[in-house]
């Protein structure tokens, strides 16, 4: 991989971690503000929250301990590219975001944990799906380092969008399965360009 092509993709993952962080630091000052981008379910105003969510946090504890995994796993879908990871965000982001909307408790939700438990879920159904080494190798590194999120889709006191968690995992296994299944068929569909031929 060429120097600008890396560059890219470190510029795109930092860049959205430091889009976060900003929106974030505004939320922390602006309560308001920060509930207007979480996900109200049921509530017409709460649609916008499904593409923002992961945008805002509760604290900066909040905000700290989902920037390292975000990092990490983020890090691990980009090194097939910026449009990728982009593409593979969005998707979870909107399968993960309706099924909140649809199916979670009257709150606001907020946070990159959805997001952070999508690319968790991407990453493992990813492997099971290319049955590739390269893709595998990657699985069972997130399975050692974050296998303990797993717990994390199960309900819990206090405020923490448990559906969140479990919806964001849904997610990412669907994009995976998805995005493997679309991979193929470009091979297939290459494969099966004719030649020429001479008369």
């Amino acid at each position: 991989t060429d120097t600008p092509t890396v560059r890219s993709r470190v510029g795109c993952l930092l860049a959205s971690i430091a889009v976060i962080w900003v929106v974030s630091m505004v939320g922390f000052a602006n309560e308001q503000f920060a509930h207007s981008l979480g996900v109200e379910p049921r509530a017409t105003d709460g649609l916008l929250g499904i593409l923002t969510m992961a945008l805002v946090h509760g604290s900066m504890e909040h905000l700290m301990g989902n920037s390292g995994p975000f990092l990490v796993l983020g890090g691990l879908i980009v090194v097939r590219g910026a449009k990728y990871f982009l593409l593979v965000s969005l998707a979870i982001l909107l399968i993960a975001g309706i099924a909140l909307w649809l199916f979670g408790r009257p709150s606001s939700h907020i946070g990159a944990s959805a997001l952070i438990f999508g690319f968790g879920g991407f990453l493992v159904v990813r492997a099971f799906a290319e049955r590739s080494l390269r893709s595998v190798v990657v699985a069972l590194a997130v399975i050692v380092l974050y296998g303990g999120m797993i717990f994390g889709i199960l309900p819990q006191g206090g405020n923490i969008s448990w559906e969140g968690h479990l919806f964001g995992l849904i997610a990412g296994g669907v994009v995976a399965h998805r995005a493997v299944r679309l991979a193929r068929d470009a091979q297939v569909a290459d494969a099966d360009v004719p030649g020429t031929r001479n008369s």
